[in-house]
């Protein structure tokens, strides 16, 4: 884990302040090209081999759902978005996940205290799942979504949910995986986008409270069988880049281990091009509403993630599997700077925030000098700049006490995964 404070230089540490200071104004410069010229810091991250001009991304989720968002996000110096997740369906509009395209209900922000750590943050609960239009409702807004992040840079990736089969059936619907692929890589291509469709696989809305993720063995084959599957939906190889999204189980952490490792040791044609790691915590105990059991997030989320994290890498290391690894996208309570910077320790090329984006505008603490900028644009400026908190001082304190610096003078955020912080590199 980092120190508690970074240790930067007074002068440092004074333009900082000062940029903190000048608030959501800064947010609307160029950003990657003034820490570039004012920090010497290289702030390009990347996602399923794509380069993208920040590594911080928004979580598909309910602030991914229409085209208004896409617009605030592209002004805002983030990565990428991921949209919200279409549940698949077969040529004739069957959907084996039907149950799953459940519209939101209000959505209740609260803070939370983590339990293994002693720490506050936030969790987000609410009712609803997937997409809950139609399929050629979600093309067009994929295609208009698209077209609006080429203009700014930003990469906008859609979500799918599949069918994944449970005990008792006997293998998956690949009609689901055929016809919805081809309509996403359909209105990909009419957005613009340029090369491989790029498709993230969401595994969230099983976490482990359902029946389905109750065995060890479906699930793994599940991480083992749907990369494929979605690939070999479009015809010709290299049209799509597929990320998973693994889902935090009620298992122990080795099954967590376990998951990674085997989406590491896939052949290479048939490998998920990156993995978002890890979706929400649940506890059966918890009361949303009338429901009895819920999903949360947190510090204890994060807690968790990195603590998998780091004995993934170990006996990646150890059976000489780490550098199988495809690109990561750590997910789970980043809400800072700093925790963004502890998931790129851990091998993490991006980072994806949801919750971060909701809270109340008190949170971001900054005296904004536009107090009408989007709560996109200050979380990003709160990433980023916050003087104990943000990337930009947490970077620069490991150029100063880890020699994070390369041949080009630049500090690069991709070369955090070099610095072990069990003390080898």
């Amino acid at each position: 884990m980092l120190p508690l404070v970074p240790q930067l230089p007074p002068v440092i540490a004074q333009s900082l302040l000062a940029d903190w200071q000048r608030g959501a104004t800064l947010a609307e410069l160029d950003l990657p090209a003034y820490l570039r010229s004012c920090y010497r810091l290289d702030i390009t991250g990347k996602i399923a081999g794509r380069l993208t001009q920040s590594p911080i991304g928004k979580a598909s989720g309910q602030l991914a759902l229409n085209l208004r968002q896409i617009k605030i996000d592209a002004t805002a110096n983030l990565g990428f978005v991921i949209l919200k997740t279409v549940i698949g369906q077969d040529e004739v509009g069957q959907q084996a996940m039907a149950a799953w395209t459940v519209p939101e209900t209000r959505m209740n922000v609260e803070p939370i205290a983590g339990r293994n750590i002693p720490r506050l943050g936030w969790t987000v609960t609410w009712k609803g799942r997937g997409w809950s239009e139609s399929l050629p409702a979600y093309l067009a807004f994929v295609q208009a979504a698209v077209r609006a992040g080429q203009k700014s840079g930003v990469v906008v990736i859609p979500s799918c949910k599949y069918h994944l089969p449970g005990p008792g059936e006997t293998g998956y619907r690949e009609e689901e995986y055929r016809y919805t692929t081809r309509e996403l890589a359909a209105a990909w291509r009419a957005g613009g986008a340029k090369g491989p469709l790029l498709l993230e696989k969401d595994f969230s809305p099983t976490l482990a409270s359902s029946d389905l993720a109750s065995q060890r063995g479906q699930t793994l084959d599940w991480l083992r069988m749907v990369p494929q599957l979605i690939k070999k939906a479009l015809p010709a190889p290299g049209e799509i880049k597929v990320g998973m999204k693994v889902m935090n189980t009620l298992f122990n952490d080795a099954f967590q281990v376990a998951m990674l490792r085997e989406l590491a040791l896939a052949k290479p044609s048939l490998q998920a091009d990156y993995i978002t790691y890890a979706n929400r915590l649940f506890d059966p105990r918890r009361r949303v509403g009338d429901t009895i059991g819920a999903a949360y997030g947190g510090p204890d989320l994060s807690y968790r993630n990195l603590t998998v994290l780091d004995a993934a890498r170990k006996q990646a290391r150890d059976e000489g599997w780490l550098e199988a690894w495809p690109d990561l996208s750590g997910t789970g309570d980043v809400s800072s700077g700093r925790m963004a910077v502890e998931y790129g320790l851990r091998g993490a090329t991006s980072v994806q925030c949801h919750t971060l984006f909701q809270l109340p505008h008190s949170y971001y603490g900054s005296p904004l000098a536009n107090q009408k900028a989007s709560k996109s644009m200050k979380a990003m400026h709160l990433l980023y700049f916050h003087p104990l908190d943000g990337l930009v001082p947490w970077l620069l304190h490991l150029r100063h006490a880890a020699g994070l610096k390369a041949s080009d003078g630049l500090t690069h955020w991709r070369d955090l995964a070099t610095i072990d912080i069990l003390g080898q590199t």
